[in-house]
Formats: C-alpha cells, sequence, structure tokens
C-alpha cells in the first residue's frame, strides 16, 4: 500500500524560516532510513504559500487565487510517498520523524483495484502505461 504523509505547515514554514544544519542532517539521515528499508518513494519540502496559487472550479471555469492563504493549519509544508504493508506500519515510520512540534497527516493513496469495475480493463492498461512513463 501506498501512502502519503504531509507535514502540515506552521507559522515558521509560512514565513520562510529555513531549517538549520543540524535539522537538516537529522531529516537527511531520517529519510536515509526509510530509503534503505525500501519504505521511501519520494518526499520533499514546499515553498511558503506566498510563492504559490489555488485554482478552483465552478462549473468547470477555473479562477486562480494567488498565495498566500490565511488558515497555516490547513496548509502542507512537505510529503512523504511512502511505501508500507498497513497504515499501522506508516504511523510507525512516520513516526520516527524528527519534528519536535508539528502535524503530520497520513492518507492511503488508492490503487485502480480500490476501483471495482468502474477501472475497466484498459482504463488499469492506460493507469499502468502512464506510471511506467514517469
Amino acid at each position: 500500500m501506498r501512502f502519503i504523509a504531509m507535514v502540515k505547515a506552521t507559522a515558521d514554514s509560512e514565513a520562510g524560516v529555513l531549517p538549520t544544519r543540524e535539522q537538516l542532517e537529522e531529516m537527511g539521515r531520517f529519510n536515509e532510513t526509510m530509503v534503505k528499508a525500501g519504505v521511501m518513494l519520494a518526499g520533499e519540502g514546499l515553498q511558503a504559500s506566498s510563492k504559490g496559487a489555488r485554482i478552483t472550479f465552478d462549473a468547470g471555469k477555473p479562477t486562480v487565487t494567488d498565495g498566500p492563504f490565511t488558515e497555516t493549519k490547513e496548509l502542507i509544508a512537505g510529503f512523504w510517498l511512502i511505501q508500507a504493508k498497513s497504515k499501522e506500519e506508516a504511523v510507525e515510520w512516520i513516526s520516527r520523524a524528527p519534528f519536535v512540534d508539528g502535524e503530520v497527516e497520513i492518507r492511503q493513496i488508492f490503487e485502480a483495484e480500490d476501483f471495482g469495475d468502474a477501472a475497466t480493463p484498459e482504463l488499469r492498461d492506460a493507469e499502468r502505461r502512464l506510471r511506467e512513463r514517469t
């Protein structure tokens, strides 16, 4: 099973406060542990919302709103994409993250088989081909 672990933004991350060298080294060691265990598929930190945009759709029409966005607790400051045998294993891994404060939300990623009959063999093949190209 694949999971995304979303690191919630803080006032500091939204203000552009960067981690110290020590914090970066500690996070690097944590990431290396997950990579060696075959758990980490990807992971990145995100720039503050002031450098981003939101696109909302109403009746098919997109509207773009530039950041920053006010609700810090709803923003994401980084993520890991991990492979785990269960939600419990994903929680176990992310609980080891070297954070003193903060919040990380874990969500399982849909797989083609989760969609049942709606994911026809043709759609599954198309999805597989796209994954192979990325």
